[in-house]
């Protein structure tokens, strides 16, 4: 039991971890887009990076914040905003709408699954534990797109975005209730947010849409 629990702990610290790599990389793209100088790729990098998860620790009043208690994630996100501004340049690559969209949709299934994972650790309702979830995945890229001036993908893109973070976030109770591992519930969420999100970019699903 103590090294399935320990294998669950270290596998939350990888998802943590990709989790911010994939939202800064989304950041730095929408940065990057908008043509802003390395100081605002690097602070709308941190913010599509770590506001979800900041929010999430606020609200489950948890001390340190994440990123303080890891501060590697600082110097990875920092590492990352510079290692791809000089490639960018070099290779002349293109930001593009959809280029942005496929780490936004990782970043998004790794952090609803850490999201509902630590609102569960904190003795939360479900209901609570998948709200935490849908905000940790949903917060940093509103963040992000708020920076940048620009209505929030999660608002405007009716492609079903905080739905897919919705469903699996509950995939996660449901295999925490029957008393699944970590390591199979942190799967299953982050399979089902990220398996809904690319099929409904793919098949260009579109929720109902607010009409005069």
């Amino acid at each position: 039991m103590y090294l399935l629990q320990s294998w669950g702990d270290t596998l939350h610290l990888i998802v943590e971890l990709l989790a911010t790599a994939a939202f800064a990389l989304s950041g730095l793209m929408k940065a990057a887009g908008k043509k802003l100088d390395a100081v605002g790729i690097c602070v709308v990098a941190f913010l599509a990076a770590f506001g979800g998860g900041t929010l999430r620790d606020l609200l489950l009043d948890q001390r340190p914040f994440f990123w303080v208690q890891h501060t590697e994630m600082l110097w990875g996100v920092l590492a990352l905003c510079v290692f791809a501004m000089v490639f960018m340049r070099q290779r002349h690559f293109e930001v593009t709408e959809r280029t942005i969209l496929w780490p936004d949709a990782l970043g998004l299934g790794l952090f609803t699954a850490t999201g509902v994972h630590l609102a569960l650790q904190s003795l939360m309702p479900p209901v609570v534990a998948v709200l935490m979830g849908l905000i940790t995945g949903v917060f940093g890229g509103v963040l992000r797109d708020m920076v940048c001036n620009e209505i929030p993908t999660a608002f405007k893109d009716h492609r079903p975005y905080a739905v897919c973070s919705f469903a699996g976030g509950w995939t996660y109770v449901v295999l925490w209730t029957l008393d699944a591992p970590d390591w199979m519930a942190l799967l299953g969420c982050l399979f089902v947010t990220v398996c809904l999100r690319a099929l409904a970019l793919w098949r260009n699903w579109q929720l109902p849409a607010w009409r005069a």
